[in-house]
């Protein structure tokens, strides 16, 4: 092969897998701005039926386009103790099925498709007032690019497919099953979407470059790799956590290599899988997945015994260290120093903060008396953070300080007062709501149970979004803050309404836990309402508080209750 044309190929393929990439990730992106609510809803629910948590995860990830995005997604829950380890796994089962059905879903498209996403995704992301309309453009935008990507590829591989040297070191591939294996299982942890290492694969495949007994090991492999791209972004999780991302890579990972040696030893006997060697590819792929979320589906509840009896829960050594504080006092010296501390500290509150929040929920179910004494033990440490913060930030302006230095203190003691409120609406307000609902021996109607943790979770969702964009500091996501905390505002006052209307139909359980029922919501409300502050100096250096209702009544510093 030319030297030239071997770079030409290298270029467009790069370019063609970058766009393949961004594509994705751009319909993922749109689905989590527009649904992500309505997913996290979804999964939690299912969580008491292992099938149904099997079917949420698998359409979680038809949505998201990644099964990955759905693992986070559920890890999350399951930290927080809202899902088992067995339901965990099926959400995981459940969505790698999900991934392999995207592939088939985007071979099936016809030529019209890619101008007529195009064009309905540009006039809705440019054209609709409204935040999720313009979302649902970026998600048509996303899906008709990677069409284009393909499309690339594909072209890209048309002069190769009569190169001797390629053709010989795909035939390599195919006689060498265990680095084939292993190829697949990088390229998909270095893609990090196992959607689109397959989508590549095929398309190799189709114009011939691929033979097909090379492309069975890479993309069993690639099922590896996408395990492990889960895997490596929980390194630091908790050992619950660990334990359930884990189980899954063995799984998935392991009866892919099971099943490479079965295939092996007959011979690739896949001819029945489609017409041609490409559909026999990805067919391939989803009934490999399928398989294993029917047949591990029912061996979930000897997993669990297993994994807790050989991955016991660790010592908790946390009660013996320590928080250190990022209010560096050499550093008042230096302001901008100084300030990146005390911006750490912030954080580091707000962390804390959505510790408690997290928490919290499960007292209103069952009360628990040490989990009521470290949240406020928690709030008490958060206290002492902002009392030495805000002494901190008083010694600061002794120093001569600029303009900028000057605001951004204030906006840091603001931002201060709002995470420690929303610390003592949950350590004093929720706890003693928890308390009176466990106390009186009472429980909230199915209905307004089920509000109660629906509303909880968009607000830790938004808790998590707040303290992406104190660290990032991105206008585009403080806007997305700020929308979000009128949402809240909006469903607040909706909830508000239902359960007025239980009342009226006579429900024992409303009628006695109506006040608690309320306050809760409103409790909740405020804590959204002080991480949404965390947005406002953000957009304020923008000026963009101007030009909307938004410069109006929150900007006092404090928490407003709107």
């Amino acid at each position: 092969m030319p030297e030239q044309q071997l770079l030409q190929f290298a270029i467009a393929i790069a370019g063609a897998v970058a766009l393949l990439l961004w594509a994705v990730r751009l319909v993922r992106t749109g689905v989590e701005r527009a649904f992500s609510h309505q997913l996290r809803r979804w999964l939690r629910r299912s969580a008491g039926s292992r099938p149904l948590a099997a079917f949420s995860g698998a359409g979680a990830a038809l949505l998201l386009q990644s099964s990955t995005a759905v693992a986070i997604l559920v890890t999350n829950f399951a930290s927080a103790g809202v899902v088992t380890t067995s339901a965990a796994l099926a959400m995981l089962l459940g969505a790698d099925v999900g991934s392999a059905l995207i592939i088939q879903f985007l071979l099936q498209r016809q030529e019209f498709m890619i101008p007529a996403l195009l064009l309905a995704g540009v006039f809705l992301f440019l054209k609709t007032p409204t935040a999720r309309a313009r979302q649902i453009g970026r998600i048509l935008i996303g899906l008709a690019l990677v069409f284009v990507s393909l499309d690339m590829i594909r072209a890209a591989a048309v002069p190769l497919a009569d190169s001797p040297g390629l053709l010989a070191a795909m035939q390599y591939l195919g006689q060498d099953a265990i680095s084939a294996f292993v190829i697949g299982a990088l390229f998909a942890w270095v893609m990090h979407s196992s959607v689109a290492a397959v989508l590549l694969i095929f398309a190799f495949v189709a114009q011939g470059l691929l033979p097909v007994f090379a492309a069975v090991p890479i993309v069993l492999g690639a099922n590896l790799g996408g395990a492990f791209i889960a895997y490596t972004l929980t390194l630091k999780a908790s050992h619950k956590v660990r334990r359930i991302i884990t189980a899954h890579l063995v799984l998935r990972g392991g009866s892919a290599a099971l099943l490479l040696v079965a295939l092996t030893l007959f011979d690739y006997p896949i001819s029945w899988l489609g017409q041609t060697d490409a559909s026999r590819i990805v067919n391939l792929h989803l009934i490999f997945n399928v398989a294993l979320a029917l047949l591990a589906l029912s061996m979930l509840g000897g997993i669990e015994r297993a994994l807790k009896t050989n991955f016991p829960e660790p010592r908790d050594h946390s009660l013996t260290l320590g928080m250190m504080s990022a209010l560096n006092e050499a550093a008042l010296e230096k302001p901008a120093q100084a300030l990146a501390c005390s911006s750490r500290e912030i954080l580091a509150i707000g962390q804390q903060v959505e510790t408690m929040l997290r928490a919290i929920d499960s007292l209103y179910t069952t009360w628990d008396e040490p989990l009521a004494k470290a949240i406020e033990e928690k709030d008490r440490e958060i206290r002492k953070m902002h009392f030495d913060l805000k002494l901190y930030l008083a010694r600061l302006h002794r120093k001569a300080l600029n303009d900028d230095e000057s605001r951004n203190s204030m906006d840091h003691a603001s931002l201060a007062a709002n995470l420690e409120a929303a610390s003592t609406m949950i350590a004093q307000t929720m706890v003693t709501l928890a308390h009176r609902l466990q106390r009186g021996n009472k429980a909230f109607s199915t209905k307004g149970r089920e509000e109660i943790t629906d509303f909880h979770d968009r607000v830790l969702s938004n808790v998590q979004l707040g303290l992406n964009v104190l660290m990032t500091q991105n206008p585009d996501a403080a806007r997305e803050l700020i929308a979000a905390k009128d949402e809240v505002r909006d469903i607040e006052q909706q909830l508000q309404r239902h359960h007025l209307g239980r009342l009226q139909e006579g429900l024992v359980e409303s009628i006695e836990t109506s006040n608690i029922h309320q306050e809760t919501l409103r409790a909740l409300k405020q804590v959204n309402t002080s991480f949404s502050m965390i947005a406002y100096p953000i957009l304020s250096k923008s000026g963009e508080l101007l030009e909307s209702r938004l410069a109006g009544g929150d900007m006092s510093g404090g928490v407003t209750g709107r």
